[in-house]
């Protein structure tokens, strides 16, 4: 079997067996691609997958090192590597996995940056639902930092996820998996206003989406990260500005009020309380607070 072969058949397993999302198929699709133009290079033909060894793969990884690449790509092309030798492996299309004792660079955690409640209650008074575009950019964030939703299982949303008003809504998460997350009060009141304004901007384009663009189009990933990177320019003082930073905060200040690690985890959509437990190292204010409150010396 060709190499080409090969990706094809791993491309498509990804997407219809393992129901991965697109931008995970997009991910690893760019870095075989890579991977196959850099082997029928080097070899001057396209191999077969049988005949391609550890050290091809070790080239790869310097290949893409000297690009000056953040480790976190690295280890993503890395890993789409390895992940379509398994698939190779296991459905005994080659009798060893190549990549199999290649180690992938290992990435600090970032302890993730969040809002403070003044920061957070700044914005949403600034934005006056008085018009389509600010009513939807209020809806949004009140619906971003009161679920933690990320940004793309926001933007999925249909009318029909949240039109009864309901005090949970139903979300598509990553690896197409469904949950349940409570919404509160003042963002089903934010989207409640911004159905109001939403018939201006809706068209033929707008696919029965809940959030749109001043076209009437569904509202893009692009169109939500300009937005709230230029609200949290304007009212905060936090070193990383995007989307995921009202989800960070959503986290941050569930745990800082005492709401249990695992329902958190559970309402963010995380396959595992590790990736949950790294909120834990940013509520230093509630650890604070607490040893001024408990201890006599403090």
């Amino acid at each position: 079997m060709l190499l080409s072969e090969g990706i094809s058949l791993f491309l498509e397993y990804c997407k219809n067996q393992r129901k991965f999302t697109d931008k995970t198929i997009q991910t690893y699709s760019i870095a075989l691609k890579q991977f196959f133009n850099l082997l029928t290079s080097e070899l001057e033909t396209e191999p077969q997958i049988n005949e391609i060894t550890k050290d091809h793969i070790k080239r790869f990884a310097s290949y893409i090192f000297y690009q000056k690449l953040s480790k976190k790509s690295i280890k993503l092309k890395l890993s789409s590597i390895k992940s379509f030798f398994k698939f190779l492996y296991r459905k005994e299309y080659i009798s060893e996995d190549p990549s199999y004792s290649i180690s992938l660079p290992k990435i600090e955690k970032n302890i993730p940056s969040f809002l403070v409640p003044e920061e957070i209650e700044q914005i949403l008074t600034h934005l006056k639902p008085d018009n389509p575009i600010n009513a939807r950019n209020l809806a949004l964030i009140e619906l971003l930092y009161s679920t933690g939703l990320r940004i793309s299982e926001a933007l999925s949303l249909k009318v029909s996820d949240v039109a009864d008003f309901q005090k949970t809504i139903k979300v598509l998460g990553k690896g197409k998996k469904e949950r349940i997350v409570p919404i509160g009060t003042k963002a089903r009141e934010a989207i409640k206003t911004y159905f109001k304004f939403r018939q201006m901007l809706l068209n033929e384009n707008s696919q029965n989406m809940l959030f749109l663009s001043k076209s009437g189009k569904p509202l893009t990933s692009t169109d939500a990260y300009r937005i709230i990177n230029s609200l949290l320019k304007q009212y905060s003082k936090t070193p990383q500005k995007s989307p995921h930073t009202l989800r960070h905060t959503f986290a941050t200040h569930m745990l800082n009020n005492g709401a249990d690690i695992r329902s958190v985890s559970e309402m963010l959509g995380h396959s595992s309380l590790s990736s949950t437990q790294i909120y834990t190292h940013v509520s230093i204010q509630k650890i604070k607070e607490e040893y001024k409150k408990a201890h006599p010396k403090a």
